[in-house]
């Protein structure tokens, strides 16, 4: 009976051991699903507090940007506004420019034609008065040699001799005659003349061209005949009319429009020549002394 009693208690005992480590584990289970559940819900409001503190931060991050962007729009649209306004002001300067150079210009143009104007009317005075000087020396010239000759036949009238020559020279009817030698252009060889005092030789007469083709160069020779001021209208050095010529047949016939100065050949004929042209033998002629 004791023995019965005693199984009896033990299995008593077992089974509330084992009740009571159940709810220990249990309660201990609990625990530990309470201690997860507020490590989880405490990482949560973590993650919360810092997601809404970078939240916060991304805010703070755009509205400052967003001022940086507004203020450089502002400042922005005042740089074009600015440089409209120089571009506007460029424009109008520009115009002004081009209207100031239209002005220039036109005055320009006005004061080219003034100048031309006046360059025409100075050549004109120019030509005017060389053609009035020239024709004044021609005259005066012509007046001397005419009073030279007045004289020397008043001299021959009284008896006097008039067959004096510089040295060198050629006398002959009145005159003396200078027959150079020497490649020459016909203008340098009417200024050796004149540095002799004397001019590129006028021929009158038969025999006047007779005496000088006799002495003058066989390669031809420069004389005083030229029509350099009308084609056509030949003139003596000394101004006198064309009374006695000796052409060469077919001319003068200024040939490639460029023949002005007149040269004696050989034979004595005469023909035009180009001016530039060097001839070895020039003639000049003067008054001889009594």
């Amino acid at each position: 009976m004791e023995e019965g009693s005693y199984s009896v208690e033990f299995s008593r005992l077992r089974r509330r051991r084992q009740c009571c480590g159940r709810g220990m584990q249990l309660g201990v289970l609990a625990l530990v699903t309470v201690a997860l559940w507020a490590g989880l819900m405490t990482l949560l409001l973590l993650w919360h507090w810092d997601s809404v503190r970078n939240l916060k931060q991304l805010e703070g991050t755009t509205a400052w940007n967003m001022s940086q962007v507004s203020k450089d729009v502002s400042r922005q649209k005042g740089d074009q506004k600015a440089q409209k306004s120089r571009a506007a002001q460029m424009t109008q300067d520009m115009e002004r420019i081009q209207a100031e150079q239209e002005r220039l210009k036109a005055q320009g143009s006005e004061l080219s034609q003034n100048l031309d104007g006046l360059l025409e009317d100075l050549s004109s005075l120019k030509s005017q008065s060389l053609n009035e000087r020239r024709t004044d020396l021609g005259s005066l010239e012509r007046l001397q040699e005419e009073v030279a000759r007045l004289w020397i036949e008043l001299r021959v009238s009284n008896g006097s001799v008039c067959d004096t020559c510089p040295e060198k020279w050629v006398h002959f009817q009145r005159k003396c005659y200078y027959f150079g030698e020497g490649p020459k252009k016909w203008i340098q060889a009417r200024f050796a003349c004149e540095n002799l005092q004397g001019r590129l030789v006028s021929i009158h007469s038969r025999e006047e061209q007779a005496f000088l083709t006799k002495h003058a160069s066989r390669k031809g020779s420069w004389i005083g005949l030229r029509d350099l001021d009308i084609e056509g209208e030949f003139i003596w050095m000394d101004q006198k009319p064309l009374d006695y010529t000796n052409w060469r047949p077919g001319e003068p016939n200024n040939q490639a429009l460029g023949e002005d100065c007149v040269m004696m050949q050989s034979s004595g004929q005469w023909n035009d020549a180009f001016c530039g042209s060097r001839l070895d033998g020039w003639v000049c002629d003067r008054l001889a002394a009594c």
